[in-house]
């Protein structure tokens, strides 16, 4: 949240917001609409069964270039865990930028664009000056990071996504999940996705910010689209079991211990040579401390982030970093750190709410299926 000496930016998407109606609210230094007024519940069950349109314009977006494909992906290997050099064209890759100490300075989407010696970056919007600042610093001086100033990205996101898309953007439906490629929307070019952070089938598109409340409007006047803010898709990607930065991961938590391994290769895995490799490296082979898990309170009061766990004698194991009300599960979901020895689905917890205990279970991630293009 902004304090008050703090001047909030706005998206190119602002105005429209408040056209439909939004409730507006600070995020990540941005006026952001949460809810549009037909409220949280219906926007979040619209994204499950239709197309939801979200307003991602606040996230970083930048290229990293360099003289050819290796020399790009081997500069940005030493500053992520991914495997870079293994990325076909038009691929996208799920990484993180990690610290001495193994930690998460921020997780981001990489993409190969098939342009030579150049990868297209997504960052998080809280996170996108200190990323720049890290990656400028750590960049070998023929490698360039070039944010991308001009440009805004929106996201669609359900089961229609890909047959709304595809009446605007021919390449829409073929496009594999994780991958990109350049089109044209309504002869208007932008750089289109598949993929996104709700659990559904879905395309993310960057354009020029002069264009994008023309695509926006093109999209929200298709009767199976409607717009989607803040707290949907909070509550959509903790069904999904997707971490959300400063409450999941942060810089004091490994991937390892977010149950982001998944993320790292075979031969990253071996070959290490990524900042904060040794920590990393080591909990993949000895196994974490504490480890990232899906928690199910009994009853249907949530668990809110910064609730204590416990085990069955009342000693702390761990702490929930996000919790709310799942509509697809139709009761409350979180998700949060224990320790190793509890992570098992199926193990009885406790939750500490308003200092008593209410019983619960860690629970197998994500909590409704994921539903992308496979």
């Amino acid at each position: 949240m902004a304090t008050p000496s703090e001047t909030l930016l706005r998206t190119p998407l602002y105005d429209l917001h408040v056209k439909l109606g939004a409730r507006i609210v600070p995020f990540a230094g941005y006026e952001m609409p949460v809810q549009y007024p037909t409220g949280i519940l219906t926007e979040h069950n619209w994204t499950r069964s239709s197309a939801g349109l979200f307003d991602v314009s606040h996230m970083g977006q930048a290229y990293l270039t360099g003289p050819d494909d290796e020399t790009v992906a081997k500069a940005l290997e030493k500053l992520v865990p991914g495997d870079l050099l293994a990325l076909a064209p038009q691929r996208i890759r799920y990484s993180q930028l990690t610290n001495p100490a193994g930690g998460i300075i921020d997780d981001l989407m990489i993409t190969r664009t098939g342009e030579t010696g150049r990868l297209y970056l997504v960052v998080n919007a809280s996170r996108k000056d200190v990323d720049y600042a890290w990656l400028k610093e750590h960049l070998p001086a023929n490698v360039k990071l070039e944010p991308i100033e001009d440009a805004a990205l929106i996201a669609l996101q359900g089961p229609k996504a890909a047959a709304v898309l595809a009446r605007h953007l021919p390449k829409a439906a073929s496009l594999a999940f994780m991958s990109a490629t350049h089109d044209s929307f309504n002869g208007i070019p932008c750089h289109v996705a598949r993929s996104g952070y709700t659990g559904e089938d879905g395309f993310e598109i960057s354009v020029t910010a002069d264009k994008v409340v023309a695509l926006a409007e093109a999209l929200l006047a298709d009767p199976d689209v409607k717009p989607i803010g803040l707290g949907a898709r909070d509550s959509l990607r903790l069904e999904a079991g997707l971490c959300l930065y400063g409450h999941d991961i942060d810089e004091e938590t490994s991937p390892v211990e977010a149950d982001l391994v998944w993320s790292i290769s075979k031969r990253r895995r071996g070959e290490g040579g990524f900042t904060g490799a040794e920590r990393i490296t080591r909990e993949i082979t000895q196994g974490p401390k504490r480890k990232r898990v899906g928690i199910k309170p009994e009853g249907r009061a949530p668990a809110r982030e910064g609730s204590v766990i416990t085990d069955d004698k009342g000693r702390a194991i761990g702490i929930v970093t996000s919790g709310g009300f799942g509509p697809t599960v139709n009761g409350p979901v979180a998700m949060g750190y224990v320790e190793t020895a509890f992570a098992a689905p199926g193990t009885k917890i406790n939750l500490v709410v308003r200092d008593k205990p209410m019983p619960a279970a860690v629970s197998a991630l994500p909590f409704t299926p994921h539903n992308y293009k496979r």
